[in-house]
């Protein structure tokens, strides 16, 4: 008897208790804005990192032209102080410079490749220390050479691929001046006869250097 009053007890005590807490949730106001904790919303735009557009490679590795046929190439374009030298795809300039050092020209190197201008602009500060006549008539640009101003070319160097080439053939021969001088080692403008063609030997191989005089 004892225990079932005392389970009686309980349970009044426990409904009593729920009908308490019960009443106090309905009639409590609503929280504040203020009193709520402020959660960010978490976006898209939080998570990703928004990529950088893509720097457009260069047209060909970077090979260096022998010393040998980069004389050969200015003498057979017969480079005079009055030349202005566009080098496109300059790599680490040293065609620009053996113009203005050797010939007297003026020179512009145009690369797209930022690591081979600083290396342009090394080896034309050497140059400079045992040449110093030849500091206002070198340039090194770092330019998609599709894009430049060619005005004022009168020589076009080039050590670049056969796709390159037939680009350049496209794209830029039409923009040049009637008597411009396009000199390439080792690959030819597609069926375009050259108007002049000489070999090199180079170590142990032949290469051949061509020579187009635009009309």
């Amino acid at each position: 008897m004892a225990t079932l009053m005392r389970f009686i007890l309980m349970a009044v005590i426990t409904c009593s208790t729920l009908l308490a807490c019960n009443t106090f949730l309905v009639n409590s106001p609503p929280s504040s804005p203020s009193q709520l904790e402020t959660v960010a919303p978490l976006t898209v735009a939080s998570t990703v990192t928004k990529e950088s557009e893509p720097e457009r490679l260069p047209d060909a590795p970077y090979l260096q032209t022998p010393m040998a046929a980069v004389q050969k190439m200015l003498q057979m374009a017969n480079v005079k102080e009055t030349d202005v030298v566009y080098d496109l795809g300059s790599g680490d300039g040293r065609i620009a410079i053996a113009a203005a050092q050797m010939f007297g020209a003026k020179a512009i190197g145009i690369e797209i490749d930022p690591e081979l201008i600083r290396e342009s602009d090394r080896e034309l500060k050497s140059a400079i220390a045992k040449t110093p006549t030849i500091r206002d008539r070198i340039k090194f640009i770092q330019q998609d050479f599709f894009k430049a101003d060619l005005r004022d070319v009168t020589v076009v160097t080039l050590y670049l691929l056969p796709e390159a080439n037939l680009r350049v053939r496209n794209e830029i021969l039409s923009k040049l001046k009637a008597g411009t001088k396009v000199i390439s080692y080792e690959y030819d403008l597609g069926d375009l006869p050259a108007s002049q063609m000489e070999k090199i030997k180079i170590g142990d191989q032949e290469q051949t250097i061509y020579l187009w005089v635009l009309s």
